[in-house]
């Protein structure tokens, strides 16, 4: 079902939308274009979902803790290792920091990247009896661990409902015309004014795949944009309808997400299989040129 609405999405005619000037907006206005904004995502978007491996609390606090100044997909090749190397916080709060950050070299950051997993192994351990705590109060007492981490494990480890104001929640929430707040928190705060509470973890997740699959950082994909009627920031990026449709990344184009262990209903194709596909084709390159 999702995958042929992914299709159905990439199939359709690209054809340039014709975007009026907007008037002012009242705050009425700007809620119900907002969670129409939500209703579209959901359609695009069916399946989002974390794009971090993870089988327990623990490993999806790690991999969150992890995934910073990085991507998803590189946080996704290591874990495993990870945590074959340290299942519990236990094995874990008793690593020798050199080798812990031997195994977590890749993602970056290692060396405060382990000594943050580290520490809130140390306080899992000693503190919360070696499970990770269920409440925000306690996750962001975690070393390493602030609202945006602490919100995606308690929306996606123990369904408490959680806004989780990444670098692309915050650049399309601004973008969308929800706030004009650059903090964090003060985003999350404007936000949860605007959307009822039991939507907040899915609205996170729809918005952060919108930002990594079409409205990018650099080069937004405007003219491939679903929602662009919707969108105050339309123009920002490629227009052209052609043009923008080379710009978008993941399933929408044609490409596997960063999940090496996706869910089942997943339109994309797993990141591992994809990647052995490729090396595949390279030694298939190089037994015909020899």
């Amino acid at each position: 079902m999702a995958e042929s609405k992914v299709r159905k999405a990439a199939a359709k005619p690209a054809v340039k939308v014709a975007v009026k000037p907007r008037k002012p907006e009242s705050q009425l206005a700007m809620v119900r274009r907002a969670r129409r904004i939500n209703r579209e995502l959901a359609e695009l978007y069916p399946y989002a979902h974390p794009e971090l491996d993870f089988d327990n609390p623990f490993e999806l606090l790690v991999a969150t803790v992890l995934s910073a100044q990085t991507t998803d997909l590189r946080v996704n090749q290591t874990t495993p290792a990870l945590f074959a190397k340290y299942p519990t916080p236990e094995d874990m709060a008793a690593a020798v920091p050199e080798e812990l950050e031997e195994v977590i070299r890749p993602t970056g950051f290692f060396r405060n990247k382990a000594k943050s997993l580290i520490g809130l192994s140390i306080a899992l351990r000693d503190e919360f009896g070696g499970e990770v705590p269920g409440r925000l109060a306690d996750l962001v007492t975690l070393p390493g661990v602030g609202r945006k981490t602490a919100n995606v494990v308690l929306g996606n480890a123990f369904g408490v409902p959680g806004i989780t104001v990444d670098t692309h929640f915050g650049r399309l929430a601004r973008r969308f015309g929800w706030t004009a707040e650059e903090d964090p928190v003060k985003v999350e705060a404007a936000v949860a004014e605007i959307f009822p509470k039991s939507e907040w973890t899915m609205l996170s997740h729809r918005v952060v795949f919108h930002g990594r699959r079409i409205c990018h950082s650099q080069k937004p994909a405007c003219g491939a944009c679903p929602i662009a009627p919707l969108c105050p920031s339309y123009g920002e990026g490629e227009t052209d309808p052609e043009k923008a449709k080379k710009l978008l990344k993941y399933e929408m184009g044609g490409h596997p997400g960063q999940r090496l262990r996706p869910p089942a209903d997943y339109p994309g194709e797993a990141a591992a299989r994809a990647d052995a596909a490729a090396h595949q084709g390279k030694v298939a390159d190089l037994a015909v040129a020899e």
